[in-house]
């Protein structure tokens, strides 16, 4: 049988099989021999050694499309950020965080903007130019008025996606909403997997429907910048590449030098002020990164 990894707790590997339910797994000890570790979101062979008690063990590792360090997770086909509008307002600089922990691990983001249904319509158009112009699919929800939903589905529909943002922006009630059944079904997997309970949070996927499955990313409060040198940085902000032969310097870094393109262009409006912002704080950040 093939299933999907969609949770993994001390040893144990809940494998999730498409109008079957979730079968708990041990993986062969082969795979310590090879030094391969199953991961959450990994396709699987599985021999069933219970239907009814749904035991089972991992026989084979289906081929991985990607494999994410962090959270460690396989097979993401893309990525769903939430931030709220208003109420609290967005951390643009932990949004570029995200942005650019993605684009580095070659993975889409969709930007999912909460509670319009308190915003201006200024507010909504300002976010919509800045974001899309940096590569994301943005789009404006309402998980209290139910707006918006019915589109994102439509986004998610068929893949593996994960999904992230700061607590108090609804990321919650936006995964209810997708799946009205979700809470319950949880609630059935914690029983399952109550070892698992009172541990760290470990990255587990929520089936939705057909193929389609979420995974609720822990640990979003802060997001370094590591593993690059602050030269690269302006390569994750797609939306300078257009002003850059504009540039007198090759290797503009866009901040101190004169006749620079980028800075003509945000001074004209055509760069968003507060993604310019952020890039030039990240810029600092890593410039003051110790290299030991």
């Amino acid at each position: 049988m093939q299933g999907k990894i969609v949770k993994g707790i001390a040893g144990f590997y809940y494998v999730h099989i498409e109008g079957k339910g979730i079968f708990e797994c041990k993986a062969k000890g082969i795979f310590r021999k090879e030094h391969i570790k199953p991961l959450v979101g990994d396709n699987v062979e599985m021999d069933i050694l219970d239907e009814g008690a749904m035991t089972g063990n991992i026989v084979e590792i289906l081929p991985r499309q990607n494999a994410l360090i962090r959270p460690a997770v396989a097979n993401i086909d893309q990525a769903l950020v939430i931030f709220a509008i208003v109420k609290p307002d967005p951390n643009f600089n932990l949004l570029d965080r995200f942005l650019i922990a993605m684009q580095k691990q070659g993975i889409d983001s969709i930007i999912c903007f909460n509670k319009q249904d308190i915003a201006t319509e200024e507010e909504k158009e300002n976010l919509r130019q800045a974001y899309e112009a940096c590569g994301c699919q943005v789009l404006f929800a309402s998980a209290n008025e139910n707006e918006g939903i019915d589109v994102l589905k439509e986004l998610l529909h068929n893949k593996t996606t994960a999904v992230a943002g700061p607590s108090g922006v609804g990321k919650s009630s936006i995964i209810n909403r997708l799946q009205p059944e979700i809470q319950m079904e949880t609630g059935a997997i914690s029983e399952k997997i109550a070892r698992g309970k009172h541990t760290t949070r470990h990255s587990e996927l929520i089936y939705i429907q057909d193929g389609t499955y979420i995974m609720d990313t822990p640990g979003f409060s802060s997001l370094d910048v590591v593993g690059m040198e602050k030269e690269e940085l302006r390569e994750y902000y797609p939306e300078f590449i257009n002003y850059e032969p504009m540039c007198k310097f090759q290797g503009c870094v866009h901040i101190h030098e004169p006749k620079c393109g980028v800075k003509d262009a945000l001074a004209e409006g055509k760069i968003s002020e507060v993604r310019y912002k952020n890039y030039c704080l990240l810029y600092e950040e890593l410039k003051a990164q110790r290299k030991y």
